[in-house]
């Protein structure tokens, strides 16, 4: 057997490619958008992708099993489970509970784990003829290592009202049943540490069934289906924007993108055309080099591991968009956003300062300062970290607005004060000064060492 887990790090999303050395041939499960990594991998190792597989219909990212259908010529293997609601529409081999798929010398047996949502599955690897057992078991967000899948998504992020109790008590009696496979089975999911999709992913990229019994909490409640339900559903992180919209694209029939986009660096004249015409510009650069000059009306997002997420949060799926990063970077962002199907790159330009325009700065306080405000009066501090994260600890007097909302609630924000932000260590809070700047927020500065310098000093 051939195994190889490819691993997104930006938005910690694991797919697997496991082929059948004696036949040539291999499925892919959960393929991310930019499929090329799979082509390269079965080029490399004599291999033909026969089979694609998908754990359930993801709300965290757009799966590329199409593109590689398109390719390769691969068929489809996706779950029938769940009700009328949640079936794909498009043409596919359509899998239920105790179904298998043949690959070559490997098995892939269907378990129906609903929970997270109701058409999920996993599926249960045997590698003949090695053993007539099976050895791993790839759970999608079903089982994470130290966790399990959230069941509150299509609720919050989709608006489906009354399903996350529905979901909660189906995951407790998946749990039930996954605890019954040998203790032996490896289990891969499909996300790990940073992910949306729980709140204590473990950062391990597998496990075995032994060791989450004894090690996930999710297997303390026995027999405490209520103490379960309640442990599950309070204090999730709040689900990114875009996820709504993943959840319908990875249903529907869509346009596909079998190659990773290239997009034309732009010359001021075009830069200045587009801006003046209002196109949203996303600055991809270090937090520190953005606070020292930026566009006016330019929103940083840094191009690290969160960068497609916070994008999910704060660009819609109609408007062009242009990015400020290096010529070494624009790929690398380029996939990052067409994982969760953000398409519409208008261009880029690499060096704001070539523009000619009038740059404006941010204004950075250290921990003295920062105190200067608390208890004034005059200044309103405001904590733009997740609810959980606030509730757990914040500073006495602050108010709270999360980043990825800031949009909606720019009421809750004073422009007779003095604006004071924070977040743990500066990345969200910059954020939230780039956008209260772009509409019209002056009197805004940013304690970008955050809860993290602060309770250092105060603990």
């Amino acid at each position: 057997m051939f195994f190889q887990h490819v691993y997104d790090k930006s938005l910690a999303q694991a797919s697997y490619f496991i082929g059948c050395q004696a036949k040539g041939e291999a499925i892919v499960i959960d393929a991310q958008r930019d499929i090329d990594v799979y082509l390269e991998i079965a080029k490399q190792n004599n291999m033909k992708i026969t089979h694609l597989a998908e754990t359930h219909i993801h709300a965290d990212f757009l799966c590329g099993s199409r593109e590689l259908a398109a390719v390769t010529g691969a068929k489809m293997y996706l779950s029938d489970e769940g009700g009328e609601d949640w079936q794909y529409a498009f043409p596919h081999v359509g899998l239920t509970h105790g179904d298998k798929i043949n690959v070559g010398n490997l098995t892939l047996e269907v378990l129906h784990t609903p929970g997270h949502t109701p058409e999920s599955i996993s599926f249960l690897l045997t590698d003949h003829p090695a053993t007539d057992k099976p050895v791993m078991v790839f759970t999608g967000d079903f089982v994470f290592v130290g966790d399990i899948g959230r069941p509150d998504l299509l609720e919050k992020a989709a608006g489906l009202i009354g399903t996350q109790e529905k979901g909660a008590k189906q995951m407790y009696q998946s749990i039930q049943r996954f605890a019954e496979l040998p203790e032996y089975v490896q289990v891969w999911p499909a996300h790990g540490a940073g992910s949306a999709c729980g709140k204590a992913l473990g950062a391990v990229p597998s496990s075995t069934v032994g060791y989450e019994k004894i090690r996930n909490w999710a297997f303390q409640y026995e027999d405490d289906e209520a103490g379960f339900i309640k442990y599950l559903l309070e204090g999730q992180p709040e689900p990114p924007k875009y996820f709504a919209m993943m959840k319908h694209l990875n249903k529907v029939n869509r346009p596909l993108l079998v190659e990773v986009p290239k997009h034309p660096k732009l010359t001021k004249e075009q830069f200045l055309t587009a801006y003046e015409n209002g196109l949203k510009v996303i600055d991809t650069r270090n937090k520190a080099d953005f606070a020292k000059g930026f566009i006016p009306g330019s929103i940083n997002i840094q191009g690290n591991n969160s960068f497609s997420t916070w994008a999910g949060w704060l660009l819609n799926y109609q408007e062009q968009f242009i990015l400020i990063a290096d010529d070494n970077q624009i790929e690398d962002l380029t996939r990052k956003l067409m994982r969760i199907g953000l398409d519409n790159i208008y261009g880029y330009i690499s060096n704001v300062e070539d523009l000619e325009l009038e740059l404006e700065t941010e204004d950075i306080i250290d921990i003295e300062e920062f105190k200067s405000y608390i208890g004034n009066p005059d200044a309103q501090i405001v904590d733009v970290r997740g609810l959980t994260e606030y509730e757990t600890y914040h500073v006495e007097g602050a108010d709270h607005v999360f980043v990825g909302t800031l949009l909606d609630n720019l009421d809750k924000f004073s422009k007779d004060k003095q604006i004071v932000i924070h977040c743990q260590s500066g990345d969200r809070a910059t954020i939230a000064q780039s956008l209260l700047a772009k509409y019209g927020f002056k009197n805004v500065k940013n304690y970008s060492a955050g809860m993290k310098e602060w309770m250092e000093v105060n603990s």
